[in-house]
This record gives structure tokens, sequence and C-alpha cells, in this order.
């Protein structure tokens, strides 16, 4: 069976999308710091007859990211890395002359350099999967300028650039930057918490990744919204 590794799964768009691939037979190790909440979803995907190793930590530990991937090498190896997990910088957001620069480090912590580590420590893997994927969760605020979403965004600007170079220079894997667009997360409702307009449920755009995942298109980056206008 195919093994993908998601983090920031114990909720949101990374449980949505841990259920869609459990339920397609997909084993899974799956990523969060609050133990007990990843617990319940390791326990709830499972019940699709599928393995699910749940490792609840920080990504921007090295040890917690080494351990993801003995894990996955266990279940035998890694043919989707899904970097989800994020980090806010302000919660709520605020303006740039406001955010503190612990914060800012902190979005760049989790959101880049945890990520490029999990893929250097993955890569292996991906290498031999003879079918290997890197997905980064990106966001509209990457391509545009929204007042408080500065940090926030500067830091997945930087994730998606990474995707880029990353695609040129491994040819043989798929990397994908994915903008999921507006969901009812509980990220967003950080973000804004005022803010109470309805949104899509992540599970709503979860076919959207799958689409990704089944066509396998050019590396690259790709908005949710128009993938789903297209199936």
């Amino acid at each position: 069976m195919p093994v993908a590794i998601i983090t920031g799964a114990s909720k949101g768009l990374g449980r949505a999308l841990g259920a869609a691939l459990a339920e397609r037979g997909w084993d899974l190790v799956l990523d969060a710091r609050t133990a007990d909440v990843l617990q319940e979803t390791a326990t709830e995907l499972s019940a699709y007859g599928t393995r699910v190793e749940a490792l609840s930590g920080d990504v921007t530990d090295a040890g917690h990211r080494a351990a993801l991937v003995v894990a996955a090498r266990r279940l035998g190896g890694v043919d989707l890395l899904v970097n989800n997990a994020s980090a806010l910088g302000a919660e709520p957001l605020v303006r740039l002359d406001e955010l503190p620069l612990e914060g800012l480090r902190r979005a760049l912590e989790v959101n880049v350099v945890a990520a490029l580590g999990l893929v250097q420590e993955a890569m292996p893997l991906l290498r031999a999967s003879g079918a290997g994927a890197v997905i980064g969760v990106s966001s509209d605020a990457a391509a545009e300028a929204y007042e408080t979403w500065g940090g926030y965004g500067a830091s997945k600007a930087a994730l998606d650039q990474l995707s880029a170079v990353l695609a040129q220079e491994e040819p043989g894997l798929r990397v994908w930057a994915v903008d999921p667009g507006d969901m009812a997360t509980d990220l967003y409702a950080a973000a804004v918490p005022d803010d109470d307009d309805p949104r899509p449920e992540p599970a709503d755009v979860v076919p959207a990744f799958l689409r990704l995942i089944d066509e396998r298109p050019a590396s690259g980056r790709y908005g949710a919204p128009s993938l789903l206008e297209r199936r």
C-alpha cells in the first residue's frame, strides 16, 4: 500500500485529507502537537482498515521529523509527503508594524525550515518510491498582499519558492504547492476571529488534492478552487 506523511493532521485539512487517503487504502503517518486530539484522529482513520501511525510533536524538532520518517519506513516507505502544519506568526493577525519578530521567526521555522527539513529527511524514500510526491500547502496570501497577512504570507511565499526549486532539482518527483482557498478551520478562526462569513469545510477541498494525486500533473503551483472547477 502507498504511504503518506501528513503534518498538522489532527484536524482541519490534514485530517480530512488523511481520511480520504485512508478510505482509498493508504497507510498513514500523522503528526500534530496535541497528542490526545491526534490519537482520536488516528483511531477514527484506522477504522478504514489501514495502518495509521500517530506521532505527536513539533515539526521544528529535528528528532521528531526523523521519527516521522522512521515510522513511514516501517510501513514501507514514503510515496507522499504533505507539509500542512502551519503557524500564523500572531493570533489574531496584526499589521507588520505590530508583528512580533518572534512570531515571524516561528512562522518561518514551522512553514519553511521544518518543511524543508522533513523533505530532506524523507528524500531517500521519496526517490525510491518511483512515484514520490511532495505537497506544500500554500495560501493566497503567498501571492497577494493582504493587510495583516504579511508575516504568514511571506512564509508561504518562501515555501512556494522552495517547492519550485525542489521541482527543478528533483525531476523524478512531483512537487506541488497548493493553495486550498478559504476554509472553515481553526487556523483561519485564530487568524481573523471576527470574520464569521461562511467558508467551505476542509473535506470540500480534498477532492482537489486527490485529483493531483490521481492525475500527477507537472510540478507547480495549483489552486484548489480551479482544480475543482475543472472536474
